[in-house]
């Protein structure tokens, strides 16, 4: 990117009510077959056409063409049966009924590739494709198998990788990997979690990302976040560990969080997409409210190295609600990026 400040999204948008229940995780599909197809890739249009209009320089497709961040991966490998359920603690905050390892896992096939191609010829923006990184997969499971989160984490990791080449290969600029998992887990993320992401990671030329948000705005996590006291410092266990280690780039919320923004300083050297779009609520940001997230974070990383985003994945709020904060976030990144401009000695 050549552009300062450049903006994204950290994840989903609202899908349109035609295609899936609007504002719902798991929305049952109300298409099928060619028309599923169609109505999926016209979703990805309007997703598109949203951050166009919106100022978002890094887009994304909006994750219009899957169900759920994690699962619609998992569902495409081997080794997984969805029929056969458990419920499982998910990131020791709320009960879901998931699928069961019940035999060696691999990919076959291409799950998101043909997406982003699609993607890539709609557009000549850079685009950032997301993946569920290998700890948050472990931890949306319950593994009959393996009986080794480690082990199996290092599996999911070398799927991951077989896809990540593919969709480097059509065209993805960065690749993200989802973690929301690295701020339940910390001896884990520093015993091999990093290390299974670095796997995953393995030998990509584009940028890489990985997110590490405290979720969605739902209410099991919104409720998880009032335990947490008025600081989370919990960044602060596994930002060494990142800081050192081959991703790129570091995707949090800062938002309306109670993240002591100084933590970034942990990150120094790294590029960092700092969220300024808070997704727990349906009130609109304002441009002036992005910007002073943003010049709170440019006291602790580079310019040419902060990446403007949302706090999180926004599938759960209204198509209009998205829509106005992803305008706000792209106004409040343009008013920095005046500044910062206007300092310069000419």
């Amino acid at each position: 990117m050549t552009e300062l400040l450049p903006t994204s999204t950290a994840g989903s948008l609202p899908k349109p009510s035609w295609l899936a229940q609007p504002e719902t995780l798991w929305s049952p599909w109300k298409l099928q077959g060619d028309e599923l197809i169609e109505g999926k890739q016209d979703a990805l249009r309007i997703a598109l056409n949203d951050q166009r209009r919106a100022g978002i320089d890094i887009v994304s497709d909006g994750e219009q063409t899957r169900q759920h961040f994690v699962t619609t991966f998992i569902e495409h490998l081997d080794g997984v049966d969805f029929e056969k359920r458990e419920t499982v603690r998910i990131r020791n905050r709320y009960d879901a009924s998931v699928p069961t390892v019940v035999g060696s896992v691999s990919r076959q096939k291409p799950v998101f590739v043909e997406d982003a191609r699609f993607l890539r010829a709609q557009t000549d923006r850079p685009i950032k494709w997301a993946l569920p990184g290998p700890m948050t997969m472990i931890d949306t499971l319950y593994d009959a198998h393996y009986k080794n989160r480690e082990k199996l984490a290092w599996e999911f990791a070398k799927a991951l990788n077989q896809e990540a080449r593919e969709l480097e290969a059509a065209g993805v600029d960065i690749i993200q990997f989802d973690e929301p998992a690295f701020n339940v887990f910390f001896d884990e993320v520093n015993d091999w979690g990093v290390a299974a992401l670095e796997r995953a990671a393995e030998g990509l030329k584009c940028q890489t990302a990985v997110h590490i948000c405290y979720g969605y705005g739902i209410k099991a996590n919104t409720d998880w976040k009032s335990t947490l006291g008025t600081e989370w410092r919990q960044y602060e266990q596994v930002f060494p560990k990142l800081r050192t280690s081959s991703i790129d780039m570091i995707s949090l919320e800062c938002q309306h969080s109670r993240v002591p923004m100084d933590l970034i300083e942990l990150l120094r050297g790294k590029k960092v997409m700092v969220g300024a779009i808070d997704v727990a609520t349906s009130t609109i940001e304002t441009p002036e409210e992005v910007a002073d997230v943003l010049r709170k974070a440019l006291r602790f990383v580079d310019a040419d190295k902060l990446y403007p985003c949302t706090n999180c994945g926004m599938a759960p709020l209204p198509r209009h609600v998205a829509q106005a904060k992803l305008a706000a976030l792209g106004a409040g990144a343009k008013i920095v990026r005046n500044e910062i401009r206007s300092s310069k000695p000419s």
